[in-house]
C-alpha cells in the first residue's frame, strides 16, 4: 500500500479533538516541499447501529434505518472534512476509511491489517471517571496496539 513509505494510521471521529490531531499531524509531519516518511490512512470507525439501538432497549429497532442513516452522514462528514484539511495542507498522499466496528478495536486491527508503524489519536481530555464509564480509545490503543502511539493533546486555554 506504501510503496516503500511506512504507514501511520489517524483516527478521526467528529469530535475538535481528532480534527485537531489531524490538524497537528499535517502541520509538523507533512510538508508540500517535501516528501513525508508516512503514507497518511485517515480511519473513521463507525458504530454499528445494532449496538446503538442495543442501548435504547427492546422495541427500538423500528428507528435502525434512521440510526443507520445519521451514522453513515456522520461518517461522511468526518472523512470529507479530513479531506478538505489533507488537501488544504497539500497532502496528496493520503487514502480514507470507514471501518465499523468499536473504535478500539478498528483501530489496532488496521494498524496489524496495514503494518502501520505509528497509529495518532486526538485526546478528549476526560477526566478519570468519565474514562472508566466511556472506556478511553487512546488508552486501550497505547496498550494494545502494535506500534507506537501517538496522543495529540490540544493545549488548554489558560485565562
Amino acid at each position: 500500500m506504501a510503496g516503500g513509505k511506512q504507514v501511520m494510521i489517524l483516527a478521526i471521529d467528529e469530535s475538535e479533538h481528532s480534527f485537531y490531531a489531524l490538524e497537528w499531524t499535517l502541520a509538523h509531519l507533512f510538508s508540500p516541499s517535501s516528501s513525508s516518511l508516512f503514507k497518511l490512512l485517515v480511519i473513521h470507525a463507525k458504530y454499528p447501529s445494532t449496538s446503538v439501538i442495543g442501548l435504547a432497549g427492546p422495541g427500538s429497532t423500528d428507528v435502525l434505518p434512521l440510526v443507520e442513516a445519521d451514522l453513515n452522514k456522520t461518517a461522511e462528514r468526518a472523512i470529507q472534512k479530513a479531506k478538505d484539511l489533507c488537501k488544504a495542507k497539500e497532502v496528496n498522499d493520503a487514502d480514507f476509511e470507514v471501518i465499523e466496528g468499536d473504535a478500539r478495536t478498528v483501530m489496532c486491527d488496521a494498524v496489524d491489517k496495514y503494518h502501520a508503524s505509528v497509529l495518532v489519536l486526538g485526546s478528549h481530555g476526560y477526566g478519570a471517571l468519565k474514562r472508566v464509564v466511556l472506556g478511553s480509545v487512546s488508552d486501550h490503543c497505547s496498550h494494545h496496539a502494535h506500534c507506537s502511539v501517538m496522543i495529540v493533546k490540544k493545549p488548554k486555554v489558560h485565562h
